[in-house]
Formats: C-alpha cells, structure tokens, sequence
C-alpha cells in the first residue's frame, strides 16, 4: 500500500472574473464543457488513473469488503415490498425481485382481480451503466402514469406518459425535468419543472396530454436566482402548490386544480427569515410557519383572505413542530418533543385538544407514511426503533388501535426479545437535561 502513490491532476493557466475579482482555477480543464457527456481525452485519461488508484488501494482489503457485503445481504430480504396502500378504485404496491436492484410497480383492483404491472424499472435499466426514477404519479382517475428517469446520472429527468388501460406510451417525452409531477383535476394535463443551466428549477409548466411539448405553457418563472421552484398538491386535491423559496424564505402560490389557468392566489409574500408551507380543508388554509418563533407553528386563513392569519396552536418551548397534513374529518401535526417523534390527531371542531398516539416503546422513530386519500378513518404510519426493525401501522382514527401490517424480516435472523431500549435524561456539563437513547442485552 505504501508504493501506490495517488494520481496528481496536472495544473493549468485558467482565469475568469466574477464581481471585479480574477479568480485562478488551474483545475477548470477538468470539466468537460460537454458534462454529463464527457469526452475530452485528457479528463477521461486522468479518470482511469484516479480509477486504477482506489483498485489498486482497495485490492488488500478484498475479502474484507466481500465479508461485509454478505453480512448486510443477509440482513435484507431480497423479495421485499411494500404494504399495498388503496388510491381511489387501486391498491397501489412496489415490489423487488430476487438479485433484483429496482422496484417493479404494481396495482390491483380493490374489488379483487388480477395484479396490473404499472412500471417494470428492471427492463427499463437494462444495460445502462445507470439508472435512478424520479417522479411516479398516476392520474386522479387511473388511466395514465407520468414518471421520470435518469439514465445518465445528470440528475435531469426524461417524462413519459404510459396509458395504463392499453400499456402503450403516448408519443411525447419531456426532457430536463427536475420536479414532482401534478395532475389537474380532470386528467387533461400535469404540472411540472424544467431544470436551467445551474439545475435549479426555476419554473412551474403545463403540459396537456396529446400536444407538443414545445406548446407546454409556463404558468410560473422565479427571477431570482438564488430560489428554487416546486409543484405539489394539497391533501383534498383541490389546489396545486406553486412553492418557491431557498433555504430560510418560502413564498407559496395555490392554483385551483380545476383551472391551472387562473389568477394565482398569494398565500403570503415572501419575507426573508419566514419559512411557512400550506394544506387546506375546505375554505379554509392550514399554514405551518416558523414566523413568530423557531420552534414552528399553526395558523388558519380563509382561502379568500390567506393573509389573515390566525393562530391556531401556539408554538411550544418543548415540542418543534415539523408538519400539518389535513384530511376531511380530521388533521395532522408531527414533530418532536425533546427529540422524540411525536403524532397527534386534532379534530377540527376541538383544534386544541389534541390525541397523541402511544408507541409501544420509549425510544424509536416514527412518521406518517403514504396516506394518498383525504377521506380516510386510519392512517399508515411507519416505525422503527434500535430494537424493532422497520415497521408499517395503520392506525385507527376512531379506537386508538394501531395494528401491525408489516414488519421488516431479517433473512439472517433477529430476536428482538434480545435487547432493550430506553430513553434517558442526562445531566450536560453545563447543566442542560440531553436526552440519550440507549440499547442494551436483555437481563444486563
């Protein structure tokens, strides 16, 4: 190991100004002015040395990697999917195979029938060097799949729309996407971002089924270039959500999902420091924003004046708040109480008095998982602890229950009566309680 000597990029004149300044890059030849296709013999030349080198470093250490690649394998269930979750008149699931590295994507009627294979990303990687899907979005009546891929590595995204009742692909691809994909209401079309040279998404466009990409209409253009644009949905499916903002300011837009054409409604202007993101039942907007504290709070507006805020849970000095999700008879707050994951349901009639949900350990990690419809009387959760392997609950509005779908297998074997956890509060030098997560054998 001591005689492999790493490779050394050769320097060269380069200098370009920026604000008044000369600034010297002796490495700039390094990038290929084709990026991501990359052609210039002498970076490719200087690539293979770079490669030659970590095989020739990590060649000594072989048997060692191949050890603790089999221990993880073993620890993975190769076959594994996901728990269905119902959308409308679907179950919806992904699936991989054994020796697989890609999900399949599947759907079956809820009333029963035959398992429909959505999108195979097995034969759609076949023989690239790479390949990653980005945006998956069926239409709000089920007949098409808009998705995105990469097969390249340039993070930029191809769309292509599959007519799932003939599994025939419609004749237009969109190139250089780089966003969710948001169907309006009547499946005429979608929402989307193109990337621009600095891949950022500075925009939000609509493309009708059937048309020329080319006559794609922008609906939104962000002008400053230090802000990123994006598109979503609120929980009911009756506004998209034209978000714009870096990483301390948001400034969001609601478009009726009926009519991606009309008048935008400004939520709230942006204002450096104020982060805020919206969902909404009925007239009404749910808005969770840090502008009066760190710790986040909730507000309402009528979606005829969404900028009158009203407070409608406080920020708390113990519990950071980071999330709201509306449903049609109640809403959801998540966030963290000294650390911990915590879950309350909130009843819209009684906002205040909130249900937390109880978990059967004190130390783990929860969320919300993938709730796709607004009128729903149980709620898929995810849960994991430093005992418990990832986990999937539905949890019952109404008793409390929570009831265990799926818990993650460990091919390799794992008894979790084994261990224990707890959490407990430490006393920090400077006095501070910390919270400390620990894990320990049974009987220690």
């Amino acid at each position: 190991m001591t005689d492999i000597k790493p490779p050394v990029a050769a320097t060269r004149l380069h200098q370009f100004e920026a604000h008044g300044v000369t600034i010297d890059d002796p490495w700039a030849w390094l990038k290929d002015p084709g990026y991501p296709e990359v052609t210039d013999k002498d970076v490719l030349a200087y690539l293979e040395q770079e490669n030659a080198y970590f095989e020739a470093a990590l060649a000594p250490h072989r048997p060692l990697v191949e050890t603790l690649y089999q221990e993880m394998k073993g620890r993975l269930k190769e076959d594994e999917s996901s728990v269905p979750q119902k959308d409308g008149d679907w179950l919806y699931w992904a699936a991989f195979e054994v020796g697989g590295q890609y999900r399949k994507w599947w759907r079956k009627p809820v009333g029963g029938g035959d398992d429909q294979l959505l999108l195979d990303e097995p034969a759609l990687a076949e023989g690239k060097e790479y390949f990653r899907l980005g945006a998956f979005s069926v239409s709000n009546n089920g007949r098409y799949l808009a998705y995105a891929i990469d097969d390249s590595g340039a993070e930029r995204f191809e769309v292509r729309v599959k007519d799932l009742a003939t599994g025939e692909h419609l004749a237009e691809t969109i190139p250089g996407m780089l966003s969710e994909i948001v169907w309006t209401s009547d499946d005429a079309g979608f929402l989307y971002g193109i990337a621009n040279d600095q891949w950022r998404t500075d925009n939000a466009r609509f493309h009708r089924l059937g048309t020329a990409v080319a006559d794609d209409v922008e609906l939104y253009h962000e002008d400053d270039e230090g802000y990123r644009v994006s598109v979503s949905e609120t929980s009911d499916r009756q506004w998209i959500v034209i978000g714009t903002g870096d990483h301390v300011t948001s400034e969001i837009r609601l478009l009726p999902a009926s009519d991606p054409f009309a008048e935008p409604i400004m939520v709230a202007p942006r204002l450096s420091g104020r982060e805020y993101d919206v969902d909404a039942h009925g007239e009404t907007l749910f808005i969770h924003t840090n502008d009066t504290d760190p710790m986040w709070r909730l507000v309402t507006a009528p979606v005829s004046a969404p900028g009158e805020w009203a407070e409608l849970i406080a920020p708390s000095t113990d519990f950071y708040m980071t999330g709201v999700e509306c449903y049609a008879g109640f809403f959801i707050v998540e966030g963290r109480e000294q650390g911990l994951d915590k879950i309350a349901i909130h009843r819209y009639d009684a906002p205040t008095e909130p249900r937390w949900i109880d978990f059967p350990e004190a130390s783990y990690a929860a969320g919300v998982g993938d709730n796709p419809e607004y009128d729903v009387d149980k709620i898929r959760l995810g849960y994991e602890s430093m005992v418990t392997p990832g986990t999937v609950y539905d949890y019952d509005i109404a008793s409390g229950a929570l009831t265990t779908l799926k818990v993650q297998e460990i091919p390799s074997g794992y008894d979790g009566d084994k261990y224990r956890t707890e959490r407990l509060s430490i006393t920090a030098r400077d006095g501070v309680q910390v919270p400390v997560s620990i894990v320990y054998p049974a009987g220690f």
